[in-house]
């Protein structure tokens, strides 16, 4: 019943892929579309569909701290959910990961990028919760290096405060970002996800745009790049 229902998911989204004209390319991102599509919503809603006789969660829009609670009753309240759609722009890293675990809790759940949609960030992290893992083609698996320096105002008034705060600034940021990058690594390491998707992409990529030469901050993987480093694991 599952590989038929997968059959009829792979239908379906085949159909919208040779709907869809070609992105436009970001010209700054360049492996990346201009416009991404990872929606407009101002959090993440949690949607249960049918899809080809399948249940479907669909998880559309930016991540938050509320996330894995909401995804863990999403998940309890309805028990035959057999895939998991995501389209994100990222948000909150730590939710992202705690809902990635939440789902490789449930044996069998498919998490899917759908032609067109991207995931980016955080929403990395809950694809790779996904036992079974799809990215279609057109569909966008987007990463970045993460930043702990997002709060300009902050570093403006320590570097105003004198020498002793800013250096006590980038204590802190040293040692949240060496946290993170841990957390990271054991999260894909218990995914199964190869821990080069670190090293060879993601953590290459700048955390934020410098002038002059290269300006990109984002990458999204080729269908090569997503088995490379079992990203993906179910071709279809």
């Amino acid at each position: 019943m599952r590989t038929a229902c997968r059959s009829l998911l792979l239908a379906l989204s085949a159909a919208l892929l040779c709907a869809q004209s070609p992105a436009q390319m970001d010209p700054a991102n360049p492996s990346c579309p201009r416009s991404p599509d990872w929606s407009a919503n101002k959090t993440m809603t949690l949607k249960v569909v049918k899809k080809g006789g399948a249940q479907v969660l669909l998880a559309e829009g930016p991540i938050d701290q509320t996330l894995p609670d909401r995804l863990k009753k999403a998940l309890s309240d309805n028990p035959d959910i057999a895939e998991i759609w995501l389209r994100s722009p990222g948000g909150n890293a730590r939710a992202g990961n705690a809902a990635g675990r939440l789902i490789r809790g449930a044996p069998g759940l498919v998490t899917r990028i759908p032609a067109g949609w991207t995931c980016f960030s955080a929403c990395n992290f809950v694809f790779m919760g996904g036992q079974l893992r799809v990215v279609e083609p057109g569909g966008n698996f987007m990463v970045h290096m993460f930043t702990m320096t997002n709060d300009r105002a902050a570093i403006d008034q320590s570097v105003a405060l004198g020498t002793d705060t800013t250096v006590e600034l980038i204590g802190d940021i040293e040692q949240e970002s060496a946290l993170l990058a841990s957390e990271d690594n054991d999260f894909l390491i218990r995914m199964g996800v190869s821990r080069k998707l670190l090293t060879d992409i993601m953590y290459k990529q700048k955390a934020v745009a410098s002038g002059g030469g290269d300006q990109s901050t984002r990458r999204c993987l080729t269908q090569d790049e997503v088995f490379q480093y079992n990203v993906a694991n179910v071709r279809e």
